[in-house]
């Protein structure tokens, strides 16, 4: 229930004074006086250790906690509670948050606070205080070292119950190495991270050349480096702030063109622009796509993990040019973004815009007088304990004078007294004296105080030598800070560059590849490929080092080509699926080819044979099978991805297929047991899809074919034929390898059975392989590596030369048409 105020009566000498307040002076004095308090109590750092009161307030209380890096991490809640309660009397959510920014590595180039559990990324905010756990960094420790020894100068608290430290020591240039950002009245900063390794560099540098100009200091401070890495394009605005204290530069995500798989190219991006999340990039590419601004990305993945940091996957559309999709993603995505540096910071408690240099020297002069502070207090505390040394070896040496002294005094303060007055011993002498323990006063003690003695006489001298020589303590200091580095210092992040570079455009390189005229390849070891001209590659004077190309055939990057498997099939190819070979001056390379198991699906017992162009012009297709049959059909361009083009018997295959181009061109047969047989193209007749073919060769029971197909230039053709055992496991013997002009066997009538083109030797009884085309030819493995062929003999000279290794493929310089020259 309510109860009602009662109201006082006022006394009798009660006074009431009114006193009329221009409401404009109230205004700018109380304006003043909170955006003094913001820019100096919350929002802009001190230049000496780079810290705003509430980072130092939380530095400082860890330290007083003893959370150092080789203890176990505390709960963050109680050291914000401490921070709160102590020191910094606001909200406990700001405390957190810049505890957990100290703790953050993509925030900070040297984390100050070393923390346990979920902190965030930055996407995602951190977990809530009384999740995470947190100590204090090792950087940290070098923060706050010397504080305890009268190094810097302490104030009030809020409630003037405790006192804080207007400044830590900072043995680290803390506003140069890890920047700063805060918003404050009027004013702003924005510094960018620096590696410490050159920033150290660049001190060393100022302490020899006080008068060093910005210039001398960017030969070792280049740019900024940024605790996410990446690019920064362009110097010349790093060079405007280092010089005033303002400017800006660009930064960039470090990005690569890669094959995603063996189909797809993507772009992977492993390192984002400072202060821009995954995320961020994420939504802002979907939201391109799905307006039409920006085309050619079938998908986007995040892959970021803990193992192998950033990577953003993103899978560029078959047709579509990786460098300039790029280019367009820098444009339009925050994976570019700028960073304008505002340096300001407190001097003299006064917000100014520093530059490079001034910056440093603010430090320098900081660190001088820390040093300074710090070696006279380390002197002082030397001179009193070399103080109370000496009186002990003075009572040691008396010691049973000094106990009879004792023993005969009425009280202590009778003892210490009579002390003084024999000895000559001051009366702190005489304390210490009188709290002596026994065990003291051994033989051994007293060479322990004659050692002390003389240590601490030199570091005494050493301390008098730093205060009393300028050039010493700069060099203390010096060494200091390049020790500082050198248990801090870690490579450099982030690239400089003066340019971007040629910029990928529509001029340069457009987004979509064109429908340029070009080849498709297919290698022996069935890899494919398509090449970017219109030319076939090479001269035929020199070899590929890896694999030959048994079918090539014309056609455009956004085309579609054939290829004809053992099954009678043909199965539809984009060419855009394949990889892109550069120009050789030698027959092209296919090492980096695209596997043909992984666009095209075959069957276990099913191999594919050749290449060809989908058209219903020409003379059409020319196939043989293993049994003789030979067929000639046009290929039809039908609305599936394959279609079968022969009919074939139970047991029987395709075993060579051939696309023609005149229909003069000889056919050519060469069956296991060395017989060889050609005919003219035009004593077939060609057939529809559904056809069974007609009779090619005659083939003896028991044997097979195990060659077929075209010579359209009989005079600088060979015959490649390999002999060897039949029940010998398939890649274990190598062969005879014999190589005979294609013009000396004579032609024969088709349905027949050919002519001699091998024979055999002991423990030889079928061909192994065979190959009909134009010289000079080359032979490859089975793993695509190069095998070497004899010169070419004639017909009647008998069996060939062993074979380095087991031939599976042959060609001739460049086979440009299927079967034809290989």
């Amino acid at each position: 229930m309510a109860r009602r105020a009662t109201k006082q009566d006022l006394p009798d000498d009660f006074e009431e004074h009114i006193l009329d307040t221009d409401i404009k002076q109230e205004m700018e004095s109380s304006f003043l006086e909170y955006a003094y308090s913001v820019i100096y109590s919350r929002a802009l750092p001190d230049a000496r250790d780079g810290l705003k009161p509430v980072q130092r307030r939380i530095l400082y209380t860890m330290n007083d906690m003893g959370l150092r890096p080789d203890r176990g991490h505390v709960k963050s809640a109680r050291v914000v509670g401490e921070v709160m309660g102590r020191l910094h009397p606001h909200g406990d959510g700001a405390i957190y948050d810049a505890l957990v920014r100290l703790a953050q590595p993509w925030s900070m180039r040297l984390p100050m606070v070393d923390g346990h559990g979920n902190f965030g990324s930055p996407d995602d905010s951190p977990a809530a205080m009384r999740y995470t756990e947190c100590r204090m960094a090792p950087p940290a420790v070098a923060m706050t070292a010397s504080i305890d020894e009268d190094t810097v100068d302490f104030k009030p608290n809020y409630d003037s119950r405790e006192t804080e430290p207007a400044v830590l020591p900072a043995a680290i240039p803390n506003l140069v190495v890890n920047g700063t950002t805060g918003i404050a009245v009027g004013m702003a900063t924005n510094c960018a991270p620096h590696n410490l390794v050159e920033v150290v560099q660049a001190l060393k540098h100022l302490i020899g050349s006080p008068h060093a100009t910005t210039d001398d200091l960017m030969r070792f401070v280049p740019g900024p480096d940024l605790p996410t890495g990446g690019q920064i394009i362009g110097l010349d605005g790093i060079r405007d702030a280092y010089e005033t204290g303002r400017g800006t530069f660009r930064m960039r995500a470090t990005a690569r063109v890669e094959s995603i798989n063996a189909r797809r190219k993507g772009i992977v991006v492993t390192e984002l622009p400072y202060g821009v999340g995954t995320e961020k990039v994420t939504e802002r590419i979907k939201a391109l796509v799905l307006s039409k601004k920006l085309q050619g990305i079938s998908d986007i993945k995040d892959l970021t993990d803990r193992d192998h940091g950033l990577r953003l996957v993103i899978e560029v559309k078959n047709g579509f040019v990786p460098e300039a999709l790029l280019e367009q993603l820098y444009k339009l995505t925050p994976m570019e973004d700028s960073f304008g540096i505002n340096a300001v910071a407190l001097v003299d408690g006064q917000p100014r815009a520093l530059s490079l240099k001034e910056m440093l020297t603010v430090f320098l002069d900081h660190r001088f007088d820390v040093v300074r502070r710090r070696s006279t207090f380390r002197r002082g505390k030397a001179a009193d304990r070399l103080h109370l040394v000496e009186g002990l070896l003075i009572a040691i040496l008396d010691i049973d004078e000094v106990i009879q002294v004792i023993r005969s005094s009425d009280n202590s303060a009778a003892a210490k007294e009579r002390l003084i007055d024999i000895f000559d011993l001051s009366e702190a002498q005489a304390e210490y004296i009188l709290d002596m323990a026994l065990r003291r006063l051994t033989k051994f003690s007293r060479l322990e105080l004659e050692k002390e003695q003389s240590e601490l006489q030199q570091t005494i001298e050493e301390l008098d030598a730093i205060l009393g020589d300028d050039k010493l303590l700069r060099k203390v200091v010096s060494d200091e800070l390049g020790e500082v580095a050198k248990t801090f210092g870690t490579p450099r992040r982030t690239i400089l560059l003066e340019s971007a570079g040629t910029t990928v455009s529509a001029a340069a390189a457009p987004l979509e590849v064109a429908d340029d005229p070009c080849f498709a390849f297919l290698s022996g070891s069935g890899l494919l490929a398509r090449s970017t001209t219109d030319e076939l590659p090479g001269s035929g004077e020199g070899r590929a080092n890896h694999d030959v190309i048994v079918s090539a055939v014309r056609t455009t990057a956004r085309g579609e080509v054939g290829v004809l498997t053992s099954r009678g099939r043909v199965v539809r190819l984009s060419v855009l699926e394949l990889p892109a070979i550069p120009p050789s001056a030698n027959d092209p390379n296919l090492q980096g080819g695209l596997p043909l198991s992984l666009v095209v699906d075959l069957d276990p017992d099913e191999r594919a044979l050749a290449l060809c162009t989908l058209t219903t012009e020409g003379p059409g297709l020319a196939l043989g099978t293993r049994d003789g049959v030979v067929k000639r059909v046009n290929p039809e361009v039908l609305g599936k991805d394959d279609w079968e083009v022969i009919r074939l018997a139970d047991g029987d295959e395709v075993v060579g297929a051939v696309e023609l181009t005149t229909g003069r061109e000889l056919l050519c047969f060469v069956t296991s047991d060395a017989q060889l047989l050609h005919f003219g193209a035009d004593a077939v007749r060609p057939q529809g899809r559904s056809g069974g073919g007609i009779a090619g060769v005659r083939v003896t029971p028991g044997e097979r074919v195990v060659w077929f197909g075209a010579v359209d230039s009989p005079d600088t053709s060979v015959v490649v034929t390999v002999s060897g055992s039949s029940t010998a496991l398939p890649g274990t013997e190598a062969g005879a390898v014999k190589v005979a002009p294609f013009a000396e066997y004579p032609g024969k009538g088709r349905a027949t059975g050919g002519v001699r083109c091998h024979r055999f030797l002991k423990g030889e009884d079928a061909l192994l392989f065979a190959w009909v085309g134009t010289a000079p030819a080359r032979a490859a493995a089975a793993s695509g590596s190069p095998v070497e062929l004899p010169p070419a003999e004639g017909r009647r000279d008998g069996s060939g030369v062993p074979a380095s290794q087991p031939i599976t493929a042959c060609a001739g310089p460049v086979a440009h048409r299927l079967g034809v020259e290989g």
